[in-house]
Formats: C-alpha cells, structure tokens, sequence
C-alpha cells in the first residue's frame, strides 16, 4: 500500500490513530465555522519562513481544493502548527526537494535568483562550502523518507468544549495581583520604616541597650585591712565566710520528688548551721513567694563543709534509688566575715562592723576608709546568664584595705579589764573604765569599760554598753581635779608645798556653806597637807591666792585647765568623744568659781583627767594622747603614726613639786590612797569622790569614784586612771574602791614591761604644822 505523497505507510500505532481523530475532528469544526459549506476547499497552512526570517514568499505545496495529506503519528506530534491558511512545513520541504533546493539554504545576492525557486527568491551564502563526504553543513537532519526532520515541537492540548456548551470563564486576576501587591507593598515599607528607625534613629540607644545586658559588671570585694595590737596579735580580722541560701522551688514535690522535703530539709540543717528548724521549714516552703532564701549568715567553712559532705551522701543514695536527695537546693554565698579573736577584749576601743560590712563603732568606723580598701569589677560578656568564655573580660583588681597596729597591750588590756569588770560587779555599780597611758609618748597601752561587749554577737549585747564610755562620757571629776589648782598656786609662785594653810570646818561663800567630805574641826595644814587629805576647803583658801581678786583668780584658774586639754577633744579622734564641759570664767556663777577649784561645776572625760596626770609626770610636758601606732598598707610598708603634739603647761620644777605632793597621798599614812601602795615602787595618786550627774535625770544622784596616779614616781613610766560610776554597794570613795583597781592593773603593766623597782626613798613632806611653833 501506498500513501497520497509515494512515501510507504509506518505503523502509527494506536496513539498515532488517536491523534489523527482529534485532527479530523478539528478540521470539521473549522469548516463549519466558516461557513464554507461541504465543497468548500481545505484550510491552507502557512509554508514557515527560513531560518534567516527575511520574508521571502512561501513555497506553495499544492493547489486549493488538494486534500488534506495525511501523516504519521510522529510527524503529527513534532508539527508545529501554523497561522491560518498557511501550508505545513512538510509541504514547504517538499517543494525544495523538487527544486533541489533546500529550505534552509541562504538567499542569493540582491538580484541574483537560483535555479528552480519557481520565482521564490533564496539567499545564499557567499563561498559556502560543503563539508567532505558531499553533505552540506548547515543541511536540515532528514528521516527515512529523505525529507527534512522538523525539530519536535510540542504545544499544550486546548480544552474541549462540547458542541452547544457556553464557555467556561475565569475572573480577571488583575484587581487581585493589584490588591495583594498593595498588601505586600505595606508590609515592605514597614519593615524598612522599623529597620532604618534601629538601624539609623535610633542606633546608638539600642546599641547600648545591649551593651548593657551582654556585658555584666561584678564588683570584687576588697578584703577588710586588719586590727592588730602594739605586738602584732590580732584584734579585728577578717576571715572567709559563708550564707547558706536555699531555692524554695527545689522543695515542691515536683522537683524534690517528695512531699515532705522542706520539713526534712530542715531537720537536717537546722543542728549544723544552729537554727530553728520551723522557720528553716518555713522557709523553705516559700515557693512561689521567694526564689532565694538565706537560711544563715555567715557562716565558717566548716559548717558549709558538712552540709556539702551530707549533700554529697544523699546524692549517692538518690542515685542508687535508695533516697531523696533533700539538701539539692541548699547552696553557699561567700560573705566574709569580720571577727575578733580576743572576743570583748578592747571592744570599745575596736569597734565593729555593721551587716554591711562598713564600721559601726570604734576605731572600725573612724578608720573605715582606710580598712576598707578599694573594691574592683571584672566585667565580661554574658548570654543566657552563663559567662561567655571566649569573649574579652576587663577586670580591675581589688585593692586591699589597711592593716593598722595600736598603741594597746593586749596583756595590759586584759588585766585592766579584767579588775574594772570585777570592781564594777563588786560595787554594783553602773559602769567603771580603766586607761593605762605611757608618760612619755602618750600612747594608751589599755583602755578597758565595764560593762563591755562581745562585737562577735552584737544581738546579745547590752545597748548601753555599746561605745566607749571611757572617752564618751561626761563626769564631773571631783578632788581629782584638785592637782590642776595646786599646780596654777605652785606655777604661779603665791604658794610652796610648806605653806601653812588654816581650814575651817565650814566655809561660807557666795550663796552657800562648803565642807569637806567629813566633819572636822579647824585643820592645821600645809599646802602638800591640803592635797594628800583632798580638803575642798583648803583647795579654795590656796586657789583664792591665784589673783587680787576673785575675778582674776578665776582667769588664772581658766588658762591653766585649759592648757591641760579641759574643755577640748583629746585629740585621738575618737567617734562620739565628748570635749567636756568648762565654761568661761566671765560665766562661772557665784558657786562656780569656788567649786571649779575642787573638781564640781566642770566635766571631762577619763582620758583628759588620765591625760592631766601624765603631764606632771612627764615633767610638765603635755602630750597629746594616742590609740594608732601606726599602719602597714597593700605594699607590706609600716608607717609609723605622726609624731603627737606636745605642749608645756607647768615647769619641770613645778611638776616635780607636785609629783612629791601626790606621794603624800599614797606613802602617808593621813593621806586618802595608801590602798593605792605598790611594794617597790613610789607611787604618786590622788583619789577623787565626786556627785554625779544623773545623764537621765540631770540633778545630783549617787558618786563617782576615782584613783588617779603614776609610777614609779623617781622616773614615771606608767599612767592609771580608774573611774566606778555610781557605786551603790559598799564604800563609794574612791581610795577604797578605785585605789586597789589601780594596784592591781599597774603592778601588772610594771611587771609586764620589765620597769625596774624605784632605787630611792619616798621624801616625807610635812602634811600638818603645830599652831604653837613659831
């Protein structure tokens, strides 16, 4: 069988079959659509152009009216279709092939034509070859037939739609795309809006913003200098601490896995960290009220070491499953702690430290700057609050504070408290204060109160034993004073220690009657008399001399208790240390300037009477007293205190007088002190009982009692001052209760510093005359 064109038939298959269908099914429908009627001649297909697309006419390939030619199924998938009325691209090959032509060949120059274009004009290329073996190189693949391969190319099927059925139509998808373009157009320009707000407006604010919580700024503690005696042994130290805090939500059942674990967490830690174990069980149940609870402060490395010894037992327990590991939300904070090993020794002087750790009292807060240091930072990079290990780190170092060294003994310390605790308790008085001084340099070597304190445990201490009542209270100093009058009447020449000086049992003056501390008769003494019997009459006679009348007497008086520091801070710098009390002679009332001479009508405080004492002792020089020896700073370099500033108040001559007067009070047997004896050394004191002022009330009410004196009085070294406030039991004058105080303290503070025994005798001054001798 042949087909139409000569060319053999190909098996088409059932695809192919389906194709042709559909062709013939399309060429009816054109056909009706024209309108043509049945002997209307076929559609004409476009012959397609040349490759080079010059627009050369078509080939036709056939006349009108020729019938449809009929094609294989694989010439029908690979045909291209063309524009209406055109012929196929098959029929445009084949009339090249009868020509000898080929459809993809060049055109030929302008005005030159080939042979057999059947006036088609073709362009051709100049100087083409034929590549070997007689095949043209730009010649079309050709199939089995002979003809020119078309290049396979397929189109997507259109819809069938059935005879008489209306089209289906979409809606126009512009107003959408416009619609979504907007929608999308608002979301693009907000972002850009927020992106140039952070990254331009406001950069700078966000970029520190997060500086702020990426880096985290730790403060190192500075460790606390510390606080050592004269020796070396420490009185304030610091050592390391810890508070044992708890996470609440680590107890709920959901993490414990136990629904009792804050009561057994508690019966565990209560005996190791000494607390109640209620309120640790309280505590510890706090969630969600609290995320972080402190079960005890500061607490030693030992206490934390068992707990953490228990938390590990219990851990190994839990994960044997034979347990609870109750203690899994109990942690350590470390606090350092400030302690003072010689517990209430000094703790006047010392001071404490307050829950912040900053001084509270004492020389802890007066020197808090230096003993404090300086604290350092570290600040490193954070995320997610663990520490970023890579990141850079800046880190200040703490700078330690100041160790500083007094001027007190702790042995002499011990023994002067240790006699005015037993004293006070003995009198059941309100409180008594011991000062041992060094003459010469005026450092304090001890100053004891009683009763003291234990700054370890501020909670158990008394409120009004807090402080240092030895520079902070206020007394009237009675016969004690008395030493300043007769060192103005000696100094000023209007009297020798043999001045005879006639006392009456009473005195009237000014508005009232003067006596003396008991009824006597008229009295025949001298001048050392009138001291070593503390006669407040024969204080006044003598003190009445200083000038040509009272007035001026009272100036002379004035300019001499003033040089030995009355009425001014001692100058040690003590917090809360009272100047004392002296008015201004212009001021002195009518009783005033006959009861200043005998020690009532002004007030000072231990320190200056103690400092009065040493003056004479150091041969009328007056040093001004000390509590810092010195200090050792973050170098390890001692530097010693500043050199304490001395004034001349009386002359040597003068104070030598009256230390051998003050020796008649102890060494004669009239005299008020002979309880003040020291076997070996000559000691020169006086004795002091005076009406106290009652700091609640403001009158009168009970004594204050007094020894006051230095040894050996042949080359004084030693300078003890005791003081008893309101004694109410027992004798309340001051030989009998202060004069065996000073005994005790300063026989040991002698023997302590190896000062050897006095080497000459106690002079005798006369202490009466006889009337009756010319």
């Amino acid at each position: 069988m042949v087909t139409r064109d000569g060319e053999p038939p190909r098996d088409r298959g059932e695809r192919g079959e389906r194709r042709d269908r559909a062709d013939r099914e399309k060429g009816a429908q054109g056909r009706g659509e024209r309108g043509d009627g049945g002997g209307a001649a076929p559609r004409r297909r476009q012959v397609p152009r040349g490759r080079d697309g010059d627009g050369g006419a078509p080939a036709r390939g056939g006349e009108a009216g020729e019938p449809r030619r009929r094609t294989t199924p694989g010439q029908q998938g690979a045909r291209r279709p063309a524009a209406r009325g055109a012929r196929p691209r098959e029929d445009a090959a084949r009339a090249a092939r009868a020509t000898g032509r080929d459809p993809r060949a060049r055109r030929p120059a302008s005005g030159e034509e080939g042979p057999g274009t059947s006036g088609v004009a073709h362009r051709r290329t100049s100087g083409a070859r034929k590549p070997a073996g007689g095949r043209d190189r730009d010649a079309a693949p050709r199939d089995r037939a002979g003809r020119a391969a078309v290049p396979p190319r397929r189109r997507p099927p259109r819809p069938v739609t059935p005879a008489g059925a209306p089209l289906l139509r979409l809606g126009r998808p512009r107003p959408r795309l416009r619609l979504v373009s907007f929608a999308l157009t608002l979301v693009m320009l907000t972002f850009v809006i927020r992106l140039f707000q952070v990254q331009a407006v406001d950069a700078a604010t966000y970029a520190a913003k997060a500086e702020v919580n990426r880096n985290v700024k730790v403060t190192l503690a500075a460790e606390r200098g510390t606080i050592t005696d004269r020796n070396g042994v420490d009185l304030a130290t610091t050592v390391d601490a810890y508070d044992i805090t708890a996470d609440p939500m680590l107890f709920t059942p959901e993490y414990a896995e136990a629904q009792d674990a804050p009561a057994r967490a508690a019966e565990l830690l209560a005996p190791i960290v000494d607390g109640d174990e209620k309120k640790i069980a309280r505590q510890l149940a706090n969630y969600p009220g609290s995320r972080n609870e402190i079960i005890a402060r500061q607490q030693s490395p030992q206490v934390w070491n068992q707990i953490k010894d228990l938390q590990s037992a219990l851990a190994d327990r839990a994960e044997k499953g034979d347990g609870v590991n109750y203690l899994a939300g109990v942690f350590r904070l470390r606090h350092a702690k400030r302690v003072y090993p010689a517990s209430d020794l000094a703790a006047g002087v010392v001071g404490w430290v307050n829950a912040s750790g900053a001084g509270g009292g004492g020389l802890e807060s007066r020197l808090d700057k230096a003993l404090a240091g300086k604290d350092g930072t570290v600040t490193y990079a954070q995320s997610n609050g663990r520490r970023v290990p890579t990141a850079s780190m800046q880190e200040r170092a703490a700078e330690p504070g100041t160790d500083v060294q007094l001027t007190l003994d702790r042995d002499i310390q011990w023994a002067a408290q240790r006699a005015i605790t037993q004293q006070v308790r003995a009198s059941d008085a309100d409180r008594g204060y011991v000062i041992v001084q060094d003459t010469r340099t005026g450092q304090v070597l001890a100053m004891a109160n009683a009763p003291g304190f234990d700054p370890n445990d501020l909670s158990r201490a008394d409120p009004t034993a807090l402080g240092n009542a030895a520079l902070q209270d206020a007394y009237e100093p009675g016969s004690v004073s008395k030493l300043m009058s007769m060192a103005a009447v000696l100094d000023e020449g209007v009297a020798t220690p043999d001045t005879h000086v006639t006392v009456p049992g009473t005195l009237p003056r000014a508005d009232r009657v003067f006596h003396d501390d008991v009824d006597h008769g008229t009295w025949h003494l001298t001048l050392n008399g009138v001291l070593a019997k503390s006669s407040n009459i024969g204080t006044i006679l003598a003190a009445e001399q200083l000038g040509k009348n009272q007035k001026q007497a009272n100036r002379v008086l004035y300019s001499y208790l003033r040089k030995f520091g009355i009425g001014r801070p001692t100058g040690v710098g003590f917090p809360g240390e009272t100047p004392g009390i002296l008015a201004r002679p212009d001021q002195w009332n009518a009783s005033q300037q006959y009861t200043i001479p005998f020690g009532q009508g002004l007030s000072l405080n231990a320190l200056q009477a103690t400092s009065v004492y040493s003056t004479i002792a150091n041969g009328g020089v007056r040093v001004e007293p000390s509590l810092v020896r010195g200090t050792t700073g973050p170098d390890g370099r001692f530097v010693p205190s500043q050199e304490p500033a001395k004034t001349r108040v009386v002359s040597t001559k003068t104070a030598r007088t009256l230390s051998t007067m003050l020796e008649s009070v102890v060494g004669d047997e009239q005299g008020t002190g002979t309880k003040a004896r020291i076997a070996g050394y000559r000691v020169a004191g006086k004795t002091g009982t005076a009406n106290r002022v009652d700091p609640e009330t403001g009158t009168y009410s009970g004594y204050t009692a007094s020894f006051m004196g230095f040894a050996p009085a042949d080359d004084p070294r030693l300078t003890v001052s005791c003081v008893i406030q309101n004694p109410t039991r027992g004798s309340y004058f001051g030989g009998q209760i202060c004069g065996p105080v000073f005994k005790r303290v300063m026989e040991f503070a002698l023997k302590s510093l190896q000062v050897a025994p006095s080497g000459a005798k106690t002079p005798n001054l006369p202490v009466e005359w006889d009337p009756s001798k010319p």
